[in-house]
This record gives C-alpha cells, structure tokens and sequence, in this order.
C-alpha cells in the first residue's frame, strides 16, 4: 500500500464524511443557500495566502527541479483562475467588501496549521497537508461533477476548479511526492506526517460543518 493510501486509511470514515458532505451535493445540485455559499467563501478566500505560502514552501524545498516545476504551475493557476474565481463569486453575492468579517475559528485552525508546517515542518508533514486539501477535493469533485448544476458560475465553476484531467494530475504530482517521502521515511517522521494529515482532515470537515453553523 501506498503512504498516502495508507495515510487515507488512517482517517477511516471521517475522510467519506469530509467527501460526501452536504456541502458538496448541495454546490453541485445548485440548490446551496447563498448565505451558506457566501459564508464558506469569505472565509476560504482567507486560506490562500496561508496556502500559497505552503505551496511555495514545498517547491523550494522538492528535491529537484523536475519535482519544482508541476508545483510552479499549480502555483500560478492558484493565484490566478482560483483567485479571481473568489473575486468574481464574492462580487456577485454582494460580499467584496467582507474586512469587518472576522476569521472563524476553523479558518484561523487551519491557516495555522499550513504556516507552521510551511515554517518548520519536513517536506513530508507539508505535503501531507496540502495533500488532504487537494485530494479530498478532487474526490467529491470527481463524484459531484455528473450531478453539476450549470446555471450559476459560483456553484459550478467551484466545481470545475476540483475536478477534470488537471486537477487529476496535481493531486498525483502531490501524492507522489508524498509516497516518495513516505519511501525514506523513520518511523518518527511518518508519524509525523500522519499527524499533520489527520489535523488537516479535521479542519476540513470543520470548515464544512462551520459553513452551515448559525453564528
């Protein structure tokens, strides 16, 4: 078994939970409350400087150019197509101007977590994070995608963005980068890395889960 097949297996039903949330079904269909949608994006749209910063971290940290490059190009669809997908989405939910907003507490949880893995983690712990973000959005964005609603660009395009041969292919570039690291691995460091993945799952469920919170 692969390290992250068996870092999945860790999760045990918390990873299908994080995949089959109502969050995702509801985005797909179309039917998602607009004050659910808007509360979700306000607050992921905060993750991607965090998120930026952990990927950035592990490009300069791979091992070789050919292991950079991929990670580069993610880079910059991340903070272009992704990033004004936010803009554009915000803009027409009446929600650009969102400053007075404070961060939620999953928000903060998990901003934290790609930071100080991004600051002083192995490359396996990073990629264990931006592993879990990545592949767990590729599977509900894989089973959601036949069911995708294209009537409004802020519910399908989000799906769009999770899924399809390019996004496939970032999420093996990641996982294989991990399965590498799991390969020259101590025991110590893939506990390690396991830690970081279970702690990244959470947040995601929790970021879920806060989207439909009444606070």
């Amino acid at each position: 078994m692969k390290f992250t097949e068996e870092l999945r297996a860790a999760a045990g039903p918390q990873w299908d939970r994080v995949i089959q949330h109502e969050f995702t079904n509801e985005l797909a269909d179309g039917t998602i409350d607009r004050a659910v949608l808007t509360k979700y994006l306000v607050q992921d749209h905060r993750f991607l400087d965090s998120f930026v910063i952990l990927l950035s971290s592990i490009i300069a940290n791979a091992r070789c150019l050919s292991d950079r490059i991929p990670g580069c190009q993610f880079l910059a669809l991340i903070t272009g197509k992704e990033n004004t997908y936010f803009e554009r989405s915000l803009q027409k939910l009446g929600a650009e101007n969102n400053v007075n907003i404070p961060d939620a507490p999953c928000t903060i949880a998990f901003c934290n977590l790609m930071k100080e893995v991004a600051k002083s983690g192995s490359l396996g712990e990073m990629l264990a994070v931006i592993v879990v973000c990545e592949w767990s959005y590729l599977c509900w964005g894989e089973r959601v995608l036949p069911i995708t609603n294209r009537d409004d660009f802020v519910t399908y395009e989000w799906v769009d963005l999770h899924s399809g041969d390019y996004f496939t292919r970032v999420v093996e570039y990641l996982r294989n980068l991990l399965d590498k690291e799991g390969a020259v691995l101590d025991e110590q460091g893939k506990e390690a890395c396991k830690k970081r993945f279970l702690e990244a799952v959470q947040c995601e469920e929790d970021f879920f889960d806060y989207a439909y919170s009444k606070d």
